[in-house]
């Protein structure tokens, strides 16, 4: 089962934890995994069918284009990150 990384805006949702495992083949099965199991979590994930903006998914250390529909592996480390702006 995949280690999601959870950011410190969503620990609340989580009871506090910045890493929980969830089993999914997806990013889209891992956030299913976590609504499942924390409530509320998917709403701040998701934006409609689609990851918020402002918010990346990595998944093995490398932010994808698939969105929800980026393979996830049985060992894998997934981390929702806010998307970093700015700059001169």
């Amino acid at each position: 089962m995949a280690v999601v990384w959870i950011p410190a805006l969503l620990r609340p949702l989580t009871e506090g934890k910045s890493q929980v495992v969830v089993e999914g083949e997806t990013v889209r099965a891992i956030v299913e995994g976590l609504e499942a199991r924390y409530p509320g979590v998917a709403a701040r994930i998701l934006d409609e069918d689609r990851i918020r903006p402002g918010l990346s998914v990595a998944v093995d250390g490398a932010v994808g284009h698939k969105g929800l529909r980026e393979p996830v592996g049985p060992e894998s480390e997934v981390h929702f990150v806010p998307a970093m702006t700015g700059g001169a």
